[in-house]
Formats: C-alpha cells, structure tokens, sequence
C-alpha cells in the first residue's frame, strides 16, 4: 500500500517475456535448410480464428523445399485476427511452426500485419542452404522426420557463409 509504482520505461527499456509467451510465429527449418512445412493445412484446421491460410504443393527432386512429397507454398498468418492461443503449433506434426517471443507487431497499415511466408520463415544459419536443394545425402525422408540430419548440407562444408539465391 504504501511501496512505490514499479514503472517500466518502456520502449526504453524492455522487460523480458515469461518462458512460455505466446508472440509471433516462426516456420522452423531442418539443419541443412529444408522447410520443415509440409503444407499438411492441419495449423489452419486447429486454428479458432481463421487467421492461417496455408496452400500446399507437391515436391519434386528439381524443386526440393522440404523432405517429403509437399511443402507449404503458400503461407499467410493474418496478425488482425490470430488471438496467440497456440492450438496452430500443437497442430503441427513436423514441429515447423512455433512461437518466439516476439511481441511488438503494432503497425500503421492492416496489410502489413498480414505476414507471408518469407515473413515467418526463420533465418539460415551458417551452414544451411537456401531451398531448393536436395535431400542430405544418403537421407530419405523418414531420417528427417526423426531427426537425423543434424549437421549441415556437405556442399556447405568448405564454405563458412550462408548462400542466398
């Protein structure tokens, strides 16, 4: 009753979010680059508030985006009307969808809180290769699914920086 207001100076100063905060999406990648989509829909299905709309296509070993015979070719989260409840990521089967604890996403136009595919996806990290590319080596999908690929692609063993098309 009688302590001080603890006032945060915020945006100056940024408080860490709790563990579990529910922020903004990420689509997650394998250890060599590949999407860990698979354009199964089932995030949009478990979603309350429509917010995902995912179109899947088929895989091709020319035209390789993940492991598997499809991958998300078409992936739009709607910021406008999402609620963070996180059912689209227990949905998930790959795990390619999670949650960071991303939380500023105020802006002053609604399309720009409509984030696409190159929004969501999380960055290459040295090592990976920018899709599409083929499978690890000797690797079959089952092997990704399981987790197997946990190095980098070999064509990136000589080469410390991340290549982008």
């Amino acid at each position: 009753m009688f302590k001080k207001v603890n006032t945060v100076s915020y945006p100056e100063v940024k408080e860490p979010t709790a563990p579990r905060f529910h922020g903004r999406h990420q689509l997650n990648r394998h250890p060599d680059g590949l999407e860990k989509c698979i354009g199964c829909e089932l995030c949009a299905w478990a979603c309350p508030a429509d917010a995902i709309l995912v179109e899947g296509d088929a895989n091709t070993d020319e035209h390789r985006m993940s492991p598997g015979e499809r991958y998300g070719k078409v992936y739009q989260i709607n910021y406008l009307r999402c609620v963070f409840c996180g059912l689209c990521i227990e949905a998930c089967p790959t795990r390619a969808l999670t949650m960071t604890n991303e939380y500023e996403l105020a802006d002053d136009s609604r399309a720009k809180l409509i984030f696409e595919k190159e929004d969501l996806l999380a960055p290459l990290r040295a090592g990976m290769l920018m899709p599409p590319h083929p499978m690890y080596p000797g690797m079959d999908d089952s092997n990704y699914y399981k987790g197997d690929v946990l190095g980098f692609h070999p064509s990136q063993e000589t080469s410390s920086e991340v290549k982008h098309d």
